[in-house]
């Protein structure tokens, strides 16, 4: 038998004094807290992070393929349907889907207002799903290529605005050489929560666009890629060079909008700050049982060294009985931490004012390695930093501790 795991556990399940028993408790809460804490910080941040990835994402696809241009202008170069590129991008390994795109500035004028706005064009191939999902009112429009359709899928600022329903028609103005004019007709109304979409976008048939700019029906604006993992872009833009023509550039959406992604980036550094934290919290809460502990326990260290127990057999006695406080700790956290997690993820009890933070309720995703590691990082780092306190047991005399008793 394991003599120092003996003495700790039945140290660890006596009842303990009063003042002591207080401490170890706090002990305990202080681990708990700060597991919990890390727990919901993680959570949140990578909640956060993939909603706001799949919102933008979602709209502008994960790899966009176009002209070069030095310009950042809605209006692009048209390049040419290149089918047997558009095969080859769909069958690569990765890839989840592949679709046409054309975009066109104008202006909706009404009898009250005016409003900016630009044209996606979308063919029969479009992906609806992102859109289908965050759709209010109405439904998605078909589009065939063999007729044009007159529909329009706006978002919910624009139709607010300009105080416009499903079924209502309206016109858009194209300021060019000359003049043109295009009716249509309200299909459904979204509402992605991002304000720099929602307030400029809108979804029409592609061959307005192409009729438009006086383009053959075989010219487009360029292509959207989605691919089944969002960490795994480079490697399929990767792939994607080795058959694209010279002719195109190709962007990850990390490229295309560069200032939003950094700023997802600096929520990692405020979560390891958060981390740095409450284990800092933990650590010396925990240091200050320890030393109470040993303190409480010096006539039995010196008993123990009297006998001929070596300091390190009763140091490892004393952090058998700080893992048990720990490992309570750890149980207690994560049964907090979780639970308020899936709360929240279920209920959405915690609301937040889409116009700031583009959700309207704090998200949550588990990630369970990343919980792991919380776990096992913060029982070995707090053993190790208790490894200090518990150098205090060298210094207790046989002698006098006995003799005090």
């Amino acid at each position: 038998m394991n003599l120092n795991y003996f003495i700790s556990s039945r140290l660890t399940t006596h009842k303990q004094a009063g003042f002591s028993k207080l401490i170890v408790r706090i002990a305990i809460a202080a681990v708990a807290i700060s597991i919990a804490v890390m727990i919901l910080a993680v959570a949140i941040s990578n909640g956060y992070q993939r909603e706001i990835k799949n919102k933008v994402s979602g709209f502008h696809s994960h790899i966009q393929i176009s002209a070069p241009t030095q310009d950042h202008s809605y209006e692009n170069k048209p390049i040419v349907h290149d089918s047997v590129f558009y095969k080859k991008a769909a069958s690569i390994s990765g890839v989840k889907h592949i679709q046409k795109f054309a975009n066109k500035a104008g202006i909706i004028k009404t009898n009250e207002d005016f409003q900016g706005i630009v044209l996606k064009g979308i063919d029969e191939n479009f992906d609806w799903s992102f859109v289908e999902t965050n759709t209010k009112e109405g439904k998605k429009f078909s589009v065939n290529a063999d007729f044009n359709s007159d529909k329009i899928f706006i978002s919910r600022s624009i139709a607010q605005k300009l105080k416009f329903k499903v079924g209502e028609n309206f016109f858009v103005y194209f300021i060019q050489d000359p003049m043109r004019v295009r009716k249509f007709v309200i299909s459904g109304i979204f509402d992605f929560g991002l304000d720099d979409f929602d307030n400029l976008y809108a979804f029409v048939d592609i061959k307005h666009i192409q009729k438009l700019n006086n383009w053959q029906p075989n010219q487009i604006n360029g292509y959207e890629i989605f691919v089944d993992d969002f960490e795994t872009i480079d490697k399929e833009i990767g792939l994607i060079q080795n058959i694209l023509p010279y002719s195109l550039n190709i962007q990850s959406i990390n490229e295309m909008y560069p200032a939003l992604f950094d700023w997802l980036k600096m929520l990692d550094m405020n979560v390891v700050i958060v981390l740095i934290l409450m284990l800092i919290v933990a650590a010396i809460n925990m240091i200050t049982a320890l030393m109470i502990l040993i303190l409480e326990r010096s006539n039995m260290i010196g008993i123990l060294k009297s006998l001929g127990e070596s300091d390190s057999n009763i140091v490892k006695i004393f952090l058998y009985m700080a893992s048990f406080i720990i490992l309570r700790g750890l149980v207690f956290g994560n049964i907090l931490g979780f639970g308020l997690g899936f709360l929240q993820k279920y209920t959405g009890i915690i609301s937040l004012p889409e116009e700031e933070y583009y959700l309207n309720r704090v998200p949550i995703q588990f990630d369970w390695i990343d919980f792991a590691w919380i776990n096992l990082g913060s029982f070995l780092i707090c053993i190790l930093i208790l490894l200090i306190p518990s150098s205090f047991v060298s210094r207790i005399s046989p002698a006098k501790t006995i003799k005090f008793d």
